[in-house]
């Protein structure tokens, strides 16, 4: 194995297979440990490949007339949820951790504990639901 098929393994990927670039940096990284400690060698030359990029995505928004469909047929506990997850902005398990006293009405403000890397944080309690 040298380089030269690390450089080419890497724009295989790229090119034919079209891998994102975070899995093409996984692989790149997998097989400089596996040269380094494989066969004991440092890659002497910079290993330059095809490099994959991603694409900047807008996000899908649905309209204030979807939303009311969906809310439509929903009922109870279900709506409930549904409206805090929308009006609040919250994950799934941010929801279904929600206790009473995360909510206060008085600043119209909810406390999410525990979300996203186990952090705590404060969104706006959505006054008006479709």
């Amino acid at each position: 194995m040298t380089e030269q098929d690390i450089r080419q393994f890497l724009s295989h990927l790229v090119v034919e297979k079209r891998v994102a670039a975070s899995t093409q940096n996984q692989a790149l990284n997998a097989l400089i440990f596996f040269f380094r400690h494989g066969f004991n060698k440092e890659p002497t030359e910079g290993i330059v490949a095809v490099r994959s990029y991603r694409k900047p995505r807008l996000p899908v928004v649905l309209s204030g007339k979807e939303i009311q469909e969906i809310f439509q047929h929903l009922s109870g506990n279900h709506l409930l949820m549904g409206q805090l997850i929308y009006g609040c902005g919250l994950r799934l398990r941010e929801c279904l951790r929600l206790r009473v006293k995360d909510v206060d009405f008085e600043r119209n403000m909810l406390i999410v504990r525990g979300g996203k890397d186990d952090q705590d944080r404060r969104t706006i309690l959505a006054g008006v639901w479709p």
